[in-house]
């Protein structure tokens, strides 16, 4: 980038920054005009669906650091990072399919899968005989077809099913120059830190030709063995108690892009939450809204790679661990029609039991359900730490996930004023409370 660029782009933030001190609501309340342009920014093209292709995850980390230091918050590392490294398969180039002279649309009508490897071929279609699973015959009769230069075709039910074939008949399918998984409901996307050697496309059953006769694939995929990131943490010195903490955590990272125009927005997972952490931290960082205990506010990177950010930070804490009273987790914050739901909620039912008492009261969102433990977002080892945590996603209104499909112009932000609230009375029972749950 030269330094008419770079000086633009600081001017840009610098822009959007003042708006949103700007536009910084009273005492106690969010800004649902500021949020969403949280959400627009992060979301937007020029952050590359916030992933390793064009370093969007970096883009959006640079915003964060902005957006802590314009509300004053302190950082718990310098410049607010705390820098880690992980495996990671990009698809940066070109992300082409075509059967028989048909163009199939990237993120639309088909994906890569996570592990896929790079490759440019033209080859026959080769469909999956089902006979294979029940049939000796089948099996040899596959054995002494050539799959070299051909594309291998099979349902997500096939797939899962190829373990259970012999080891010969493994390696044979292996052989194929390609494979295509036909997907019957909806693409879903996902990350991966390891390549295979071939390339591997999932296609939407309903675009593939059912006598489909030539493939075309080109596809770019490279992977990182240990690409640098980092996790943007910053804090609020308690009144009282500013050693022991309260803390707000969302990832900030996304699934990036798939070729050179097609990303993943991630409006709703996880610009949403990393909204509602700004919008607290917002909150907070009034004098008059400062509780005793020191509030932390950690937006996690690599959590779509497998929680890869949440767990460095846990086991390189800048927080003495038994001194976080609590954690709430926000990630999928965008909808809310039909209420929220508290994973962990039935591991700790006495707070849970307070949020069911706040709703009541003041009936913010539309339903609360408990969730046991779950392996799912950011919360989780801290949980298995011993930590208090809850992790709160909002539910209906919106089935785009992992998709092109999350974008901001069709995320309804239903229950987030409502969220809002909830949390901040929640967070303040915690910062009442006279000793950690």
């Amino acid at each position: 980038m030269n330094r008419y660029a770079a000086r633009f782009r600081a001017l840009a933030v610098a822009g959007l920054l003042a708006t949103c001190l700007l536009l910084a609501p009273a005492a106690g309340a969010q800004n649902m005009v500021r949020a969403r342009q949280t959400v627009a920014y992060l979301s937007a093209p020029a952050r590359h669906g916030r992933g390793y292709v064009n370093h969007g995850e970096q883009r959006a980390a640079r915003y964060l650091q902005h957006r802590y230091k314009a509300l004053g918050l302190l950082p718990l590392s310098p410049g607010y990072r705390q820098p880690f490294s992980l495996p990671i398969n990009t698809f940066p180039g070109r992300a082409e399919l075509q059967v028989d002279g048909q163009v199939l649309r990237p993120g639309l009508d088909f994906i890569a899968a996570p592990t896929s490897g790079p490759g440019h071929l033209r080859g026959p279609a080769h469909r999956l005989d089902t006979l294979v699973f029940s049939q000796l015959t089948a099996q040899t009769a596959l054995l002494a077809t050539r799959l070299t230069g051909a594309v291998l075709v099979l349902t997500q039910a096939e797939e899962r099913r190829l373990a259970s074939l012999p080891a010969a008949v493994q390696a044979h399918l292996a052989s194929a120059a390609a494979r295509v998984t036909l997907v019957s409901v909806k693409l879903t996307a996902s990350l991966a830190g390891e390549q295979a050697a071939r390339p591997h496309l999932e296609v939407l059953a309903s675009r593939w030709p059912a006598r489909a006769g030539t493939v075309a694939v080109r596809l770019d995929a490279r992977r990182y063995a240990a690409y640098p990131t980092q996790n943007v943490v910053g804090y609020l010195p308690g009144t009282a108690r500013p050693d022991s903490f309260l803390v707000v955590s969302a990832h900030y990272d996304h699934l990036g892009q798939l070729g050179r125009s097609t990303y993943f927005p991630g409006a709703n997972d996880n610009a949403s939450g990393v909204a509602m952490l700004l919008e607290l931290a917002a909150h907070y960082a009034r004098p008059k809204n400062r509780p005793a205990y020191s509030v932390a506010f950690l937006a996690f990177g690599a959590e779509e790679a497998g929680l890869i950010g949440s767990r460095y930070f846990v086991e390189h804490p800048l927080i003495p661990l038994s001194q976080i009273r609590f954690l709430a987790n926000l990630d999928l914050l965008g909808t809310g029609d039909e209420g929220l739901t508290v994973v962990n909620g039935r591991v700790l039912e006495p707070q849970f039991d307070q949020l069911r008492q706040l709703n009541a009261r003041h009936q913010y969102v539309a339903s609360l359900a408990a969730r046991g433990r779950a392996a799912n977002s950011d919360h989780f080892f801290f949980s298995e730490h011993g930590v208090p945590a809850f992790f709160f996603y909002t539910r209906g209104g919106s089935t785009a996930y992992h998709d092109v499909l999350d974008r901001f112009e069709t995320l309804p932000l239903t229950g987030f004023a409502s969220v809002f609230q909830l949390l901040r009375d929640f967070l303040n029972l915690q910062g009442a409370s006279p000793k950690r749950p």
